[in-house]
């Protein structure tokens, strides 16, 4: 109850500053957690970002002050932290469908995105297999790419690296770099409060100097926890990525590090209702 109570004052917060610039570290601090934990909890809880997030809030209050006829469109785009009315018409054009003017108008349909409650749920019906590993730096090299997770755009985009990958060559030139043959999905380098991050295709690897054209990335050494997914891709581990957030962290004394997020491949059939592959998260106690 502790940590819902926590997320719940977060989002008491977030609503009564929907008129004052974004402060993930207030609202981390509301939840007694890190700003890195706090984004990616509230990712994964509820498939936005906080960022995007309070951007469909302000837009629909926004409506529902033009919807009024009585401030003119810049107070109102000031009024929620837009710098422009330009750019706030832009995104509210692409939420509703229509321009700030419009909105004005006897009958028009607007988008209304309602305030988010978190509700515990109380499972427990299905084990988790996870254990905590102690791992130094290492070193990875692959190909990435720049995504979002903003309307969901990274969950086509990612898997869509992978079969560009495995069509063109790539996947077989990158494994055939590494010290192992397990091969990494990598989520690092995180920007615009976590809406935008790489992901790369990755093996580790012992090598330094590589004429591959493939980069190198440095994992800092971490405590890592690590979870187990048993069954068909991408069906599985998505379930896995849930429960962690879901069911895992709230009732643990951890909470997620910075740092990057793996998958861990090893070979086989990834359809197979046998398949095992690995999700590696780093932690820190709370």
């Amino acid at each position: 109850m502790e940590w819902l109570n926590r997320m719940m004052s977060a989002l008491d917060l977030m609503e009564a500053k929907m008129e004052e610039p974004l402060d993930v570290t207030e609202l981390a601090k509301a939840a007694y957690s890190s700003p890195y934990h706090f984004q990616r909890m509230f990712f994964m809880l509820t498939g936005m970002t906080v960022a995007e997030y309070v951007r469909k809030r302000r837009l629909t209050l926004a409506a529902q002050e033009l919807a009024l006829s009585g401030p003119k469109v810049i107070d109102v785009a000031m009024k929620y932290c837009y710098d422009s009315p330009e750019s706030f018409s832009k995104a509210f054009r692409k939420l509703h469908g229509i321009s700030p003017s419009d909105a004005r108008n006897l009958g028009v349909q607007l988008k209304a995105f309602p305030r988010i409650s978190f509700h515990l749920s109380l499972k427990g019906d299905k084990e988790m297999d996870y254990r905590i590993v102690q791992k130094d730096e290492f070193t990875v090299i692959g190909k990435s790419i720049r995504t979002s997770t903003i309307e969901g755009e990274n969950s086509t985009e990612i898997p869509k690296f992978w079969r560009d990958s495995q069509a063109d060559g790539t996947v077989g030139k990158i494994a055939a770099l590494g010290k192992t043959e397990d091969m990494l999905g990598l989520c690092y380098d995180a920007q615009q409060d976590g809406e935008v991050f790489k992901y790369a295709i990755a093996v580790e690897t012992d090598a330094t100097l590589s004429d591959s054209g493939f980069e190198f990335i440095q994992i800092p050494a971490a405590t890592w926890a690590v979870f187990t997914s048993t069954g068909p891709m991408p069906g599985a581990i998505q379930e896995v990525w849930g429960r962690i957030y879901q069911e895992w962290f709230p009732t643990t004394g951890y909470e997620q590090a910075e740092g990057p997020d793996l998958e861990l491949y090893p070979p086989g059939d990834t359809m197979s209702e046998h398949y095992r592959c690995e999700v590696w998260i780093p932690i820190v106690k709370k």
